[in-house]
């Protein structure tokens, strides 16, 4: 019972939830996202808790679990992305240098 989605997240209905303690879908992801996102939210202090599930493998989407202490789960996913987005950058320039210094 998740609420109708238009972009790639939803909330899930019909279960207590606050800002504090929330389940997100994840549309059109698997475990890649599912870990990444995870990991980097354990990585927050403000947050109590955080998992995921895919609820059957021919289904192309997560759930994900987050509990915070006293940040907005959404806020703590948003920073979670933002973690996420850097460390690939950093990925890519690490990678550009050692191009470079290869070619010559």
């Amino acid at each position: 019972m998740e609420t109708e989605h238009v972009g790639k997240l939803s909330i899930v209905e019909g279960e207590e939830h606050d800002d504090l303690c929330t389940t997100l879908v994840l549309h059109g992801e698997d475990h890649t996202m599912g870990n990444v996102v995870r990991h980097m939210l354990i990585k927050n202090p403000a947050v109590e808790f955080a998992g995921y599930s895919v609820p059957h493998p021919s289904e192309n989407k997560i759930n994900l679990r987050i509990q915070t202490y006293n940040t907005p789960c959404l806020s703590a996913l948003y920073t979670a992305l933002d973690d996420i987005t850097d460390v690939c950058d950093h990925v890519l320039e690490t990678i550009d240098k050692a191009e470079e210094k290869f070619q010559g």
